[in-house]
């Protein structure tokens, strides 16, 4: 006679457990995530590398500065007068000595004529008290006031065709009319603006360096700027370094000249200057995205053997897409770029193909290097 009966929660829990034993201990697989891997399991992690390599690495100081003309002035009218006839327009390229506008005043050339006068009339008493000084028939005294007079005559003579000059405005030097102050038929008195003239070639930048980097800084050394308006770059050179220190900033200026630019570019544009300050060459050079902060050290990871090795280096320069490794790694071993934030020390992984492109960027030569900022 059978008998049927019903198992308790308890005692089906403890069944359970013991069928889920018997199964791992005959070779079963357990249910869920892998034990070995964390989250990760036995499962490797898809990652890029690039292959450490020699190559050349600068340092660089990086300011911002404006853009400014090497010569710019202020056309000031010398006389009085009405504006009359103009001869530029802003924009215009002008020759040193250029007319730029003639000032219409009959006085100063009134004026003119009669010095002109005044000196031809005491040239001549002179001339004639010159020949009886030689037969003794004038005194000494009368000769040399007569000698006095021509002269002051003369200078009169030379101050009224002077100020007839100052009438016909001309360009102080070459360059272009960037502003028009005065309008015909405007009166003008001396001192008024009537235009304003830059020398746009070459463009300056100035910017102020820490006194530390200044044996480093060289007239002639090529510079690099970048403008903030479209991201075009520009080559510089250093033109003067100054020879005294700002005390108040501990910086020095320095003059960067730009002689060739495309058009467009004017006075007044912002730029990113970057001077390089110390160039290595045949140093270990990775991707910059291979270097990570990690529990408060500068490690790299790197893929061996199908594992990932957890490196902590030391880092020399960095530049915007690479790093130059000090110690802690050999030339020819595989970094990881991609996917290593996600690592740990061992953790399986599965290199992918086509990252020939990553580690050919760390041999090439370095057009600018490690920053160290700062503003103009």
């Amino acid at each position: 006679m059978l008998t049927s009966f019903r198992l308790r929660p308890a005692a089906r829990a403890g069944v359970a457990g013991l069928a889920l034993i018997l199964a791992v201990g005959c070779g079963g697989e357990a249910p869920g995530p892998g034990a070995q891997g964390g989250a990760r399991g036995d499962r490797p992690a898809a990652v890029a590398v690039a292959v450490a390599a020699p190559g050349s690495i600068a340092s660089r100081y990086e300011a911002s500065a404006t853009l400014e003309a090497e010569k710019e002035a202020e056309v000031l009218s010398r006389v009085e007068g009405v504006a009359g006839t103009l001869h530029c327009e802003e924009g215009d390229d002008v020759r040193e000595g250029q007319p730029l506008l003639v000032i219409d005043n009959n006085a100063y050339r009134l004026r003119l004529r009669q010095a002109e006068a005044a000196t031809a009339r005491l040239r001549s008493r002179f001339r004639r008290l010159s020949e009886m000084r030689e037969q003794d028939l004038t005194t000494e005294e009368e000769f040399e006031t007569a000698r006095s007079e021509l002269a002051d005559a003369e200078a009169q003579e030379g101050l009224a065709r002077l100020d007839v000059s100052y009438t016909t405005v001309a360009a102080p030097f070459a360059g272009r009319v960037t502003r028009r102050l005065v309008d015909v038929g405007q009166n003008v008195g001396v001192g008024s603006p009537l235009f304003a003239i830059a020398d746009l070639r070459p463009l300056l930048a100035r910017v102020h360096v820490p006194a530390k980097e200044f044996r480093s800084l060289r007239p002639g050394q090529a510079v690099r700027l970048v403008l903030d308006s479209d991201g075009r770059a520009l080559n510089g050179r250093i033109e003067l370094v100054s020879p005294v220190i700002d005390p108040t900033s501990g910086t020095i200026k320095v003059t960067i000249g730009i002689p060739e630019y495309p058009d467009g570019i004017r006075p007044g544009d912002f730029a990113q200057v970057r001077i390089e300050t110390e160039r290595r060459d045949g140093v270990l050079l990775v991707p910059r995205a291979a270097v990570v902060a990690d529990k408060g050290e500068t490690v790299v990871f790197v893929a061996a053997d199908g594992r990932a090795e957890r490196r902590v280096v030391t880092i020399g320069f960095t530049e915007d897409d690479r790093a130059e490794i000090l110690s802690g790694l050999n030339a020819g071993e595989s970094v990881v770029v991609r996917g290593q934030r996600s690592l740990k020390d061992g953790d399986p992984v599965n290199v992918m193909a086509g990252d020939g492109a990553a580690a050919d960027t760390t041999a090439r030569g370095g057009q600018g290097g490690g920053r160290r900022g700062g503003t103009n």
